[in-house]
């Protein structure tokens, strides 16, 4: 396993969440929460709560991505851990 691809090995054999294909390229910030959630709600893959490991997930990619992450995109899975907060009741 090369040593730029762990990310992917995390991903795929971690208790990470199956993740339905494409979320963090959808257009809307919603879109990616409500993915999220769904994923993280029918996971048995989780250590944690459903919302825990929704929100770790977003912040592993966004991490991942670094440097790299274009502003728009980062400000739109930004905008994406705000909608995950509020349709799991946590906004506050």
């Amino acid at each position: 396993m090369p040593a730029r691809k762990w990310s992917q090995h995390v991903t795929e054999h971690s208790e990470a969440l199956d993740l339905e294909e494409g979320v963090f390229k959808q257009d809307e910030p919603a879109a990616i929460a409500r993915s999220l959630k769904r994923s993280a709600e029918q996971s048995r893959r989780r250590k944690g709560t459903p919302f825990q490991s929704a929100m770790s997930m977003l912040t592993f990619y966004i991490n991942r991505a670094g440097d790299t992450l274009a502003e728009k995109e980062r400000h739109k899975l930004e905008a994406a851990k705000d909608e995950l907060r509020r349709l799991f009741g946590k906004d506050g």
